[in-house]
Formats: structure tokens, sequence, C-alpha cells
């Protein structure tokens, strides 16, 4: 029933946190509501379904955050819709899942999900294209590719890096202000960098991560990987790189560290807060940085999640339009 475009089947209902049933026949002419189905093929298979990976940006500005709900609305909320809608899908079946659950006002260049569909497609660009034409402005897939059965969004993960800008001048720049935390007082990079570099390796951050009710209790002992502080003219660019985050985790530290950049604090200040394990003790001294200064920018993965399965498609990142002849002059 299946051509050679289509991608491997997914393993069995574990691996999708359910089951997907067997799909029933359609005929094409009942996959061409809305106009999107005629740039798509829509393939039967036998048992089991299709994964798919895609890769986020959007603008945190006017959200609630990453995670699912209704109201206020949430990116993934929007998503998922654009889904349901270029799919025909009901939001359950299509198991769809993200890598990183981004706070209110959290920006992302690259973030990452999952879902999957009891068919395959013809036109991965179509697909493509018909989400990103049913997503608000603010919010973009950047990347769209079949996935391994093994492949999962959030499980998968080796790391996430992500970065926190702080615009450190007298004056805030308009075109900054929803993407920077402006500190007018001027911050000594140097013993940021050096506070920072505390951060770095396994540690209980327990006195870093700040109590959320839709969070179960996780194992706070995180592994940082780096911990940079870029000086890009009067831009400071915090990056850091770990196996995982807690609850506002990296909000505190960098706010830990706009405290020691004041020379309100000395570097030596960061290891004495871990060893207390206690949330407490931060607080004494620094609340939270605000969230619109970050952003999620890579989530890292085994190459052997990222492979394509076999006889499937390329990875789209979109197509460009062109023009093939004009017929009225330019005077």
């Amino acid at each position: 029933m299946t051509s050679a475009a289509v991608v491997v089947a997914l393993p069995s209902p574990p691996n999708l946190n359910g089951s997907l049933s067997s799909p029933t026949p359609t005929n094409s002419s009942s996959n061409k509501k809305d106009g999107i189905g005629e740039q798509m093929v829509m393939k039967q298979t036998g048992d089991g379904g299709y994964k798919w990976r895609l890769v986020i940006a959007y603008d945190g500005t006017r959200y609630a955050g990453w995670q699912y709900q209704s109201s206020p609305p949430t990116v993934q909320c929007f998503v998922e819709k654009a889904l349901m809608s270029a799919t025909k899908l009901e939001r359950n079946d299509l198991h769809f899942v993200g890598a990183s659950r981004t706070d209110k006002g959290v920006h992302a260049w690259g973030q990452v999900a999952h879902f999957v569909t009891p068919f395959g497609y013809d036109s991965i660009e179509s697909i493509h294209a018909a989400l990103n034409g049913l997503l608000p402005d603010d919010i973009r897939v950047r990347e769209i590719n079949p996935a391994v059965p093994e492949f999962h969004a959030r499980f998968s993960a080796k790391s996430k890096i992500y970065h926190y800008k702080i615009y450190n001048d007298t004056f805030m720049d308009p075109f900054q202000r929803h993407y920077a935390y402006h500190s007018a007082h001027k911050l000594n990079a140097a013993v940021m960098r050096e506070a920072a570099k505390y951060f770095i390796g396994k540690h209980d951050f327990s006195a870093f991560v700040n109590a959320s009710q839709k969070e179960r209790v996780r194992d706070p002992v995180k592994d940082i990987f780096r911990f940079d502080v870029i000086e890009l003219g009067v831009l400071l660019r915090l990056e850091v790189e770990g196996s995982g985050f807690l609850y506002r985790q990296v909000r505190n530290m960098v706010a830990l560290l706009i405290q020691i950049g004041r020379e309100a604090l000395p570097p030596d200040i960061v290891p004495k807060i871990l060893a207390t394990r206690d949330r407490r003790a931060l607080a004494k001294y620094t609340m939270f940085a605000p969230p619109h200064g970050l952003c999620l920018v890579t989530v890292k993965y085994n190459e052997a999640h990222l492979r394509l399965p076999s006889g499937s498609f390329t990875t789209s990142f979109g197509r460009h339009y062109t023009i093939g002849s004009c017929k009225l002059p330019f005077y």
C-alpha cells in the first residue's frame, strides 16, 4: 500500500506513550479541506505510524509559556492547533511533545518537538508550508523531518543551550527591550565570568530552583558543561549549556551573576549558596532575572537519534518562491 517515499513505521506503543489505531481508508478528496490537501498526499500504512521532528522558533512575549493550556494561550497550544488543522487529527492522536517547557515570556530559536501520524507524506515541504501558514507570525517551524522510532524530543536530549542577554548601558535600546534585560549599573564582566565557572560541573541545584505546582519532584543534580559570559559592545550574552535545567534555574543563576557583576557580592558566593541546597539562601541576595532576556537556542541529541529513517525525505528548511515571468513592465 505504501510507496518507497514514506518513512518507517513506529515500534510498539510504549514509544508513543499510548497506541495508534490502524488508519481507516480515506479517499484523496477528503484531505483537501482549507486548500492544504491540494499540495500534499497522505499515504496509508499498515500497523503503527510515523514520527516527525520539528524545530520551532518563537517570540515568547505574548505567550504564557510553552506548555499546553488553552487560556491564557501558550506556544504549544497554537502549534497543536496548526497540526490538527493540517493533519485532520485530534490532539490526543498527535502525541505532541516538546523538548523544553519554557516559561512565560521566554523565547526560543531552537525548541524541538515531535508528533506522530498514522500516515506519511509525499511532500514534506507542503506540510511545512501549511504549518507556517496556519501559525501566528511570532511562531515559526524552522525545520521538519521524519524521525526514527527511537527519537523522543524530550527524553533523547543530551543537552540544552540557553542564552541570556543583558543590555548594559545608561538607557535601553528600544529595539532590544523585548529580548534583553536592561541593567543601568555598569557590570564587571570579568568577575561574572569568574563566578560562572563555579556553576560548571555536576551539582545539586536545589538552591537555584523555584517551586512549581506543575512540576513533579525532579532530580536536583544537573551537569553544567559550560557557562560563558561574552561581551558584545554594550550587550552581555550569557551562554549556558547543561544536561538539563530545573524550573527557573537559569534565571536564578543569571540573577546572582548580575549581583556579582555589580560587585555587590564576591564570585565565591556561588559555591557557598550551592552548598546550602536551600532556595532561601539565594533569596537573601537576589530575585530571579526577568524572562524576556532568556532564549532557548539549541537542543542537542545523539547523532543516532537524528538520523533519517531509511528511504525517507531529507529535512525541509522551507522553500523559496520564484516568479517565472513578469507580465507587466516596470515603469
